[in-house]
């Protein structure tokens, strides 16, 4: 369990928890806390494990939810020593009652479906099936990265899933992995046992901010009022409009090639995978003294290009431990972006397949849904008869040495922050 809890982040909840049981930091406040919410409390839920009790009655947990989140183990369960050693014996005591004692796989009928009081609350018949839930990126992940890709010319295709990655690109980016056995890979969480595919291991890599971090080098730039207003009169988004702009000024350049001395490493909000480093901050080099639309393209674009730089990151580093990988499925907000797309092609070198339906959270829910009424009898089949594609991306080979280059100076960068932190840690 060590292993595959390397790393762990204030996100999971077993740091929270320890938070609202401590009595010893913060004496006032945490006291405050102990007896307002660890005392009073009835359960601890992950998100989609309350909205299930609230639809059903039933506090069953998600197999996803636990072992990705809470540090259940799919072959042992929970594991009393860890939580002793903690200092959360109280979970133990109560055998786990406040935390989970009755899991369920994703996909897997939760008691007898929705409730009366939760029907009427809906507008749906009492009764109709309720699944146990997935986290909303691993969601993302079933809903396209089982699609039948027979006829489009993929090198997935006649291949299992294990080849494939599914990336769910919004405020921040989630990269999931499968394997037939369990690969542990420096900086990316798992591996987890049947936490998104029944019968596979999950690797979770992950940017934490990519969506966040475009609108907030695109709004903080100077010419961004500039941008707003003729976005507005050309009646499109902020984004198309840039995306225009970038194809008048490239020239006879392709557009990726305009950042041939700009480069941005993309850790404003420090590193989740695969470096897991926190205190890392966000770089530009190659800034001038202009002020003007052009330059906001041109930082948008490499701000864009170091975000696939790191997904690139992560896939080198998930593959040199033992996966591999030949195809990108994207779903989510920035996978409308079409530039956001074409830069991970070329970036990476491997196809991108995006869904036909781009909510693919909902499609991964729905998964779930039909194989709680009974419609499909696995997983599997459900993935493969819902996940459509939309349409495939592929990468521009002739750009590689490019990239190639890029991504060598992208490595630098975070080589020379360290440098320069070690050498003021000297001061």
């Amino acid at each position: 369990m060590l292993a595959v809890l390397e790393g762990l982040v204030l996100m999971l909840h077993v740091p929270l928890l320890l938070w609202i049981n401590s009595s010893n930091l913060w004496q006032s406040t945490v006291k405050n806390l102990h007896e307002s919410c660890w005392e009073k409390a009835g359960y601890f839920f992950d998100l989609p494990d309350f909205l299930s009790w609230k639809a059903t009655g039933v506090t069953a947990r998600s197999l996803c939810t636990v072992v990705c989140k809470w540090t259940y183990t799919s072959d042992g369960g929970w594991d009393d020593s860890f939580w002793k050693m903690i200092g959360l014996e109280d979970v133990v005591k109560d055998k786990y009652e406040k935390i989970g004692n009755h899991v369920l796989s994703p996909g897997e009928p939760v008691g007898k479906g929705l409730t009366p009081e939760a029907a009427k609350d809906l507008g749906l018949p009492e009764g109709i099936a309720v699944a146990a839930s997935l986290i909303d990126a691993h969601a993302g992940g079933l809903g396209v990265i089982g699609a039948d890709v027979t006829g489009h010319n993929l090198p997935c295709e006649n291949q299992p899933i294990t080849s494939r990655v599914a990336m769910i690109c919004g405020t921040s980016s989630c990269h999931m992995g499968v394997s037939e056995t369990p690969i542990f890979v420096p900086g990316v969480w798992g591996p987890y046992f049947s936490a998104m595919v029944p019968g596979l291991w999950l690797n979770e890599g992950g940017q934490s901010a990519t969506g966040k971090l475009i609108d907030h080098v695109v709004r903080g730039h100077v010419a961004f009022p500039e941008l707003q207003s003729k976005a507005a009169a050309s009646a499109c988004s902020i984004y198309t409009y840039l995306n225009s702009h970038l194809d008048l000024i490239k020239k006879s350049l392709p557009v990726g090639f305009l950042t041939v001395d700009l480069h941005v490493w993309p850790d404003f909000h420090g590193n989740r995978s695969p470096l897991t480093d926190l205190t890392l901050k966000g770089m530009v080099v190659g800034l001038t003294l202009s002020r003007g639309l052009d330059e906001l393209a041109l930082i948008y674009l490499a701000t864009i290009q170091a975000i696939a730089l790191g997904t690139r990151h992560i896939l080198e580093t998930m593959q040199a431990a033992g996966h591999h990988i030949n195809t990108l499925f994207l779903c989510g907000g920035l996978s409308k972006n079409p530039l956001f797309v074409q830069m991970h092609a070329d970036i990476t070198g491997k196809p991108v397949v995006l869904s036909k339906e781009v909510e693919s959270v909902l499609v991964g829910a729905a998964i779930l849904g039909a194989c709680a009424s009974g419609d499909f009898g696995s997983i599997q089949e459900a993935m493969a008869k819902m996940g459509k594609i939309g349409r495939v991306v592929q990468p521009n080979h002739e750009h590689k040495r490019f990239y190639d280059k890029k991504y060598e100076v992208f490595l630098k960068l975070v080589e020379h922050q360290r440098e320069y932190r070690s050498i003021m840690n000297s001061f």
